[in-house]
């Protein structure tokens, strides 16, 4: 491109419910230029509400509703090099800063101007932005070309969201327009910026006369200008503007009235300066209420320890998602939680749940996860009445899916992740009954090759490693004790403790060991698959789920070993005979003074069921 530069150009407006700071540099064609360092003697054409301060601020609008303002260098650019001739190349930059009086009570944002006049008399505030009226969207005679930096989603010009950049031509109805951001140069991924955050950033509008392309470009004022622009359309300014164009800037405040304050506090949501950090896209309240229509009972797709779950459609992308709701009393703890569950939202794996995004309102985090149709597979396990008895291959394909999740999360991941809460419940189905690992809310993570923290023991009595007990300390190998444990039940079909009398106890493990003992493991098998299933693999499965749930922690495989012993590719050695795994629990028991009602006075759950701990052979 061949563009023209010039000196910088410093503005800095003031805009009711924004803040704005702008540096526009490099914008001139032929002899116009113009620089400006401060407005306190600047000959500026004002309109509307738009004044100079004494300080040397110039502001747009003030506190009263329905206002709008525009400021424009008093003189036109000559954007032609010949009367009707083509508009030429040119570039220009400024920076700004947005800030919202409250967070989600903003103005229309603001839109940079270049327009073939500087009379917008006729023009409305509120969502018109002071650049058109009611009827004249999109009126060809409007004749302006106009960025808007849009705090506000407007449905009846199809903004995509309510932190957006569009590219306006005669109209609010973009020619193109993105989510607020920037790609960065290192590695090209792309970071999410929030308009209304106060924090400054800079702006570079370019258009090219031989290829009629306008680019826009977004990012940090401490971040290089990005190779990649935010966006880009085609369209040829020569249709829009003529010999001679004015350059300023355009903004608007709403009608806040009871009822939108009302409204407003009806979606209103957090935010703070430390999410921008993190990946995952955070969903505005509004369009998760309406995707959840209103979170109704008739959407809720189940209830867990830590909130409900919805199911709902996005308004805008029409993707169906499950909206998880999760209540949280202190404000560092859901700091803490956040950062983890978005940390975890990088992850990717196709058997595990995808989580899309999140929301935070009040003492509520959202989180928003990719739908699954077929449910949670405890239903498939214990309701019978509403879902079909799992066959066999089905079995054998969630155990395989569960463990290459698990070995992701603890060896082939970026971090060690350690789950901590391994259950059917937690175990979805897709359509074609794939089983994909989900809810991350008991997550912890850490540097591969670093010691895991010790920490407060959590997760589900009936799947806790013996050890936690003792040190309080989660590692790959307490993930694999739960994980056995789920193999035993989704083996068996029967859950790991279960009540046999007023103060009886059956232990599915104990259950298990006993079939052993006689001599036949797979009378273990679920006895509703009516003997339909391979023999095999049922024993392998069944002494593998033994063998991951053993107390002594040593002498657990690792998920990669799990894995090598489900594909095939190393046999599953009979370390231990039944007399011997019962003998070596006993040991275990005795050695650690093992008091089953100490141990469950020190475990911190996420139900009340009985501690599960593991005896002798029966």
């Amino acid at each position: 491109m061949s563009y023209s530069y010039m000196n910088p150009l410093f503005f800095l407006l003031i805009l009711h419910l924004f803040f704005i700071h702008l540096n526009l540099s490099a914008f001139g064609i032929g002899r116009d230029q113009f620089v400006y360092s401060g407005f306190t003697s600047a000959n500026l054409t004002l309109d509307g509400a738009a004044t100079i301060t004494p300080n040397g601020l110039l502001e747009l609008t003030n506190g009263t509703v329905r206002l709008k303002g525009h400021a424009f260098h008093p003189t036109p650019i000559h954007i032609s090099k010949e009367p009707h001739g083509t508009v030429q190349s040119f570039a220009l930059s400024f920076i700004f800063a947005i800030y919202c009086v409250q967070p989600d009570i903003c103005g229309h944002g603001i839109a940079f101007l270049v327009a073939a006049h500087k009379n917008f008399s006729n023009t409305m505030p509120m969502q018109y932005m002071g650049l058109i009226s009611e009827h004249s969207n999109g009126n060809a005679t409007n004749h302006f070309f106009a960025v808007e930096l849009d705090t506000n989603c407007n449905d009846e010009f199809k903004d995509i969201e309510n932190n957006h950049v569009g590219i306006d031509i005669n109209g609010l109805n973009s020619a193109n327009s993105s989510s607020a951001g920037y790609n960065d140069n290192r590695n090209g991924n792309f970071h999410n910026l929030t308009l209304a955050s106060y924090k400054v950033m800079q702006v570079w509008v370019e258009y090219d006369e031989d290829n009629t392309q306008i680019n826009v470009t977004l990012s940090p004022v401490n971040v290089a200008k990005p190779f990649k622009p935010l966006l880009s359309t085609t369209y040829n300014l020569s249709r829009v503007l003529r010999d001679k164009a004015y350059v300023g800037f355009s903004s608007s405040t709403g009608t806040i009235v009871i009822l939108l304050v009302r409204r407003w506090l009806m979606y209103a949501e957090l935010r703070e300066d430390w999410e921008v950090e993190f990946g995952p896209h955070r969903f505005s309240y509004k369009d998760l209420f309406y995707a959840t229509e209103g979170f109704k009972n008739k959407n809720l797709l189940g209830i867990g320890g830590f909130g409900r779950v919805y199911k709902g459609v996005l308004p805008k992308s029409k993707v169906m998602v499950a909206v998880k709701k999760i209540s949280h009393n202190s404000k560092q703890g859901m700091k803490e939680f956040v950062a983890e569950v978005v940390s975890i939202g990088r992850l990717q794996h196709r058997n595990l749940v995808q989580l899309h995004g999140y929301c935070r309102r009040k003492g509520e985090l959202i989180l928003v996860y990719e739908y699954m149709p077929g449910g949670s597979l405890d239903r498939y396990l214990y309701d019978q009445e509403n879902k079909p008895t799992l066959n066999w291959d089905q079995r054998m394909r969630i155990i395989k899916g569960i463990a290459s999740g698990l070995l992701y999360l603890h060896e082939e991941w970026e971090k060690v992740v350690l789950h901590r809460d391994i259950k059917p419940s937690n175990v979805l189905l897709d359509d074609e009954m794939n089983a994909h690992l989900g809810d991350f809310g008991l997550a912890r993570l850490y540097d591969h090759g670093a010691e895991p923290q010790t920490t407060h023991i959590v997760g589900t009595i009936g799947y806790l490693a013996p050890e936690l007990g003792r040190t309080s300390k989660a590692t790959p190998l307490t993930d694999v004790f739960s994980f056995g444990m789920f193999v035993l039940e989704i083996t068996c079909g029967r859950k790991p403790i279960e009540q046999t009398g007023q103060d009886r106890q059956l232990l599915l493990v104990d259950w298990v060991l006993d079939c052993w003992h006689k001599g036949l493991v797979t009378d273990a098998v679920d006895v509703k698959l009516q003997g339909a299933y391979n023999v095999d693999e049922a024993c392998l499965i069944l002494k593998m789920g033994l063998l991951c749930s053993h107390p002594f922690i040593n002498l657990r495989p690792s998920m990669r070993e799990v894995m090598q012993y489900l594909n095939g590719n190393v046999p599953l050695q009979d370390k231990l005979t039944p007399a011997d795994m019962s003998l070596s629990m006993l040991s275990f028991m005795q050695n650690r003074c093992f008091n089953p009602a100490t141990l469950r006075n020190s475990f911190s759950t996420t139900n009340n069921s009985m501690i599960s701990y593991l005896t002798g052979g029966r």
